[in-house]
């Protein structure tokens, strides 16, 4: 779906789409208010709604418009051929990273499209569901190098507490991105603090 906000300025547009994102995933698309969106975006309702349409195709552009941005600058620049775990990791983080100092609302924003209470948003996103997303978890923790672990350990319950580590980072990441001007975020500590904590993991479940 294209609307009429991808011909604005891209940092303009950023903006507004950041706006939207934001109060979708603290509201869902139910309780979610275009008069904040617009107030947020510091534009007019009415001027918001010449370049949208409506709440729906507001909604249904963001999530065309996020599944790409995820499919095309996350999930196809990950190497999944990288056995290594935390190989693995460190490149996911930093794609992530580089996506939501872009958006810093773009993953909540997917994970709360599960469903509405309009069957017609329902319909159209059941229509929408993305393979590549559904299959990410699977992908990043099920294949690895096993035997870089140390022997005797439960491999199921290590990828597990790998990914609560992962959560746990990644949702540090976010309140740090959400907390800051993204001009003032400092990249190079983020990674600084990644490679610190990979490094401990590695500690203590490999060999």
């Amino acid at each position: 779906m294209q609307l009429k906000i991808m011909k604005m300025d891209p940092k303009r547009r950023d903006v507004i789409l950041n706006a939207a994102l934001k109060e979708f995933s603290m509201k869902g698309f139910d309780g979610a208010s275009t008069n904040v969106i617009a107030k947020e975006a510091g534009i007019s309702k009415g001027l918001m709604f010449h370049y949208i349409n409506s709440k729906m195709d507001l909604f249904l552009f963001l999530y065309d418009y996020c599944t790409d941005k995820i499919n095309k600058e996350y999930l196809d620049a990950m190497n999944f051929n990288e056995k290594d775990i935390f190989e693995r990791l460190r490149k996911s983080y930093i794609l992530q990273i580089e996506l939501l100092q872009q958006h810093p609302w773009i993953f909540d924003f997917i994970k709360i499209t599960d469903s509405t209470n309009s069957d017609g948003i329902n319909k159209k996103l059941e229509e929408r569901v993305s393979e590549k997303l559904s299959r990410c978890h699977e992908e990043m923790f099920e294949i690895v190098d096993e035997t870089k672990f140390r022997e005797g350990l439960n491999l199921e319950r290590c990828k597990q507490l790998i990914f609560w580590a992962n959560v746990g980072f990644t949702n540090q990441i976010l309140e740090n991105i959400r907390n800051s001007e993204i001009t003032d975020l400092d990249y190079d500590k983020i990674l600084a603090d990644l490679d610190g904590y990979l490094t401990e993991l590695e500690e203590i479940f490999y060999k």
